[in-house]
């Protein structure tokens, strides 16, 4: 199994941060929606390290799908064809309050994106005249003047995140792989993720073969005792801000820990950090998360991940803290002997 790691640094750092992941052992370099620009890294990156380079996730509704595949298309050419893009839909008041982008129901909306995506990337690949008609987005002028040429590497492959099963099921009908998202359990997986994709192939007529399965890993690593407990406090603090949304409500259902998720999402509205991480005790931390030395977590990892159909590589998160590039390298190891 193949490691990913989030390319967590500023455009202008970005570079350097790459070159010490990848000699750290990572395959792959992603990023998300967060304090930088989720494309800018990348591109700054692109051609200038050994990896691939996957957007983790860039959120689709605020832009033009045809401002996502010129983009997708310019990062497939100066990632010699190592790029992937990947797209989330994000939750409500973010769209509305922070995008300040119109809000649609999330899984229709996100057929329609990736379907114009795909439907740009082949017409500029095959030469085809573009015809996209949706109810949210139509895509039938591309002049000759717009059209960059077909890509010597091919169109790059369209993922989608997903946690839900209608948007799991929507990902596996029109997607080339899913992105499962990091807040989940083993349980979670099999009994809601993997039946949702089945579904969702089976509506389109696709077999395994035809999707790729990107799991996630929310990882608290460590040597020694004190290293484990520091970063289990950095997990700790991610998983109660995932907790305290409702759209990972199910996870917790799951799990039979529905009755957090009120409360969390209560103290997030008055800032009580610390409660809401209290909150997030040690058994459903080592549910959720991966705790442990480096070779324990990459042991883990392969337990929770390693029968999955189409799962190759796993891409692995930090939170609040850094750990030493020897022990990336351990696990990044590890997992390659899985």
């Amino acid at each position: 199994m193949l490691l990913d790691l989030q390319l967590d640094a500023s455009p202008d750092r970005s570079v350097l941060r790459a070159r010490e992941l990848v000699a750290a052992g990572a395959a792959g370099l992603f990023t998300f929606e967060g304090p930088h620009d989720v494309f800018l890294p990348l591109a700054a990156v692109a051609g200038r390290v050994d990896a691939d380079l996957m957007t983790n996730v860039a959120i689709a509704m605020p832009r033009s799908p045809m401002h996502l595949a010129h983009t997708a298309w310019d990062l497939q050419l100066m990632s010699g064809g190592r790029f992937r893009l990947g797209l989330g839909s994000q939750i409500r008041p973010h769209i509305e309050k922070r995008y300040g982008a119109r809000w649609s129901p999330p899984a229709a909306r996100m057929r329609e994106i990736v379907g114009a995506v795909q439907a740009i990337l082949h017409s500029w690949q095959s030469g085809e005249r573009l015809e996209f008609r949706g109810e949210h987005t139509t895509h039938t002028l591309m002049p000759p003047t717009f059209v960059p040429g077909p890509n010597p590497f091919g169109p790059p492959p369209v993922l989608l995140g997903a946690l839900g099963p209608v948007m799991t099921r929507t990902a596996a009908e029109v997607a080339d792989g899913l992105l499962v998202m990091p807040f989940h359990s083993r349980r979670h997986l099999l009994e809601r993720t993997l039946p949702a994709v089945a579904e969702g192939l089976s509506r389109a007529g696709r077999g395994a073969a035809d999707f790729a399965i990107h799991p996630q890993a929310i990882v608290a690593m460590g040597r020694t005792d004190a290293e484990v407990r520091s970063a289990r406090a950095g997990v700790r603090g991610l998983l109660a801000f995932y907790g305290s949304t409702p759209a990972y409500l199910p996870v917790l259902e799951v799990e039979g820990r529905a009755d957090l998720q009120p409360e969390l999402n209560r103290l997030s509205k008055t800032g009580d950090v610390g409660a809401m991480t209290r909150l997030v005790d040690d058994a459903l931390l080592d549910t959720i998360a991966v705790a442990g030395t480096p070779e324990e977590c990459a042991a883990e990892i392969g337990r929770r991940f390693g029968d999955l159909p189409g799962a190759e590589r796993v891409c692995c998160y930090f939170p609040g803290y850094d750990p030493p590039l020897e022990q990336v390298a351990t696990l990044a190891a590890g997992l390659r002997e899985l």
